[in-house]
């Protein structure tokens, strides 16, 4: 059956795909935290195309991927219709004590308010169940974003705050949130992870697929000419040989639901 996508939805999983599987790729290291075991049933948060939910199948356990995006779940389901992909608001699921672990990579800093997807997380776990995420933390992509808001502003755009898309916390930060829901923490790290985005065009591509909403409104003549300047303000600092580097920062946390 030919896949249908969302033009209201704002991802584009066929770009995520080809320019993003990078996303996926690094999310694999996370999965030795998970440590999935057979028999396990694991809710994958914020699933994207579901190549980490195929992942974590492959050691036995029973997976649901649950992702906000209609056009990344489409996509999920047509590369792995042997998974069960579904369209959910990580603020509010609707599992209760439905899996022995929670696993989200990349997804976190997208989704607000944190507080209520921390909530919805420790009540979707069994009791000693856990909770294993990676996702950006303070000072992610600050160059990039930094850059972005001083074209706008440049050019006479307001910028206000609340088209920034991210939640990007600091590790008490977020962990608070977790010991406030009743998780016990047992591990957090905050770490630098320099990104290479490929080829003359990584930049461009990166912010059209994750950075569009700041660009909304705007003629394409416009969005090109900023996006040009965007790139030659940090080509010097991020661009090194073949490719862009970009200044990914990243949070990784474990907690038990005791």
């Amino acid at each position: 059956m030919e896949k249908t996508f969302n033009k209201k939805d704002l991802w584009n999983a066929d770009l995520y795909d080809a320019k993003h599987s990078f996303v996926s790729k690094y999310g694999e290291g996370l999965l030795d935290l998970l440590a999935p075991k057979p028999g396990e049933k694991i809710l994958d948060l914020g699933c994207g195309t579901g190549d980490l939910a195929k992942k974590i199948v492959g050691y036995g356990s029973e997976v649901v991927g649950v992702d906000k995006s209609q056009n990344m779940i489409a996509q999920a389901k047509g590369k792995y219709p042997e998974i069960r992909f579904e369209i959910k608001d990580a603020t509010n699921l609707d599992f209760n004590q439905q899996f022995d672990a929670v696993f989200s990579n990349a997804a976190l800093h997208w989704i607000k308010p944190p507080k209520a997807a921390v909530i919805s997380i420790y009540n979707s776990l069994k009791q000693n169940g856990r909770f294993v995420a990676e996702f950006g933390g303070k000072g992610n992509v600050k160059m990039i974003t930094d850059e972005i808001s001083n074209q706008l502003k440049k050019a006479g755009i307001d910028y206000y705050q609340d088209k920034f898309p991210w939640y990007f916390p600091s590790i008490s930060e977020y962990t608070r949130l977790m010991e406030e829901a009743g998780f016990t923490v047992v591990y957090a790290q905050l770490y630098h992870r320099p990104t290479p985005l490929m080829g003359e065009d990584g930049l461009k591509n990166w912010i059209n697929m994750f950075c569009a909403n700041f660009f909304e409104g705007m003629e394409q003549v416009q969005r090109d000419k900023m996006m040009k300047r965007i790139e030659e303000q940090l080509k010097d600092r991020m661009f090194f040989e073949d490719h862009w580097l970009a200044d990914f920062r990243r949070i990784r946390v474990v907690g038990m639901k005791e």
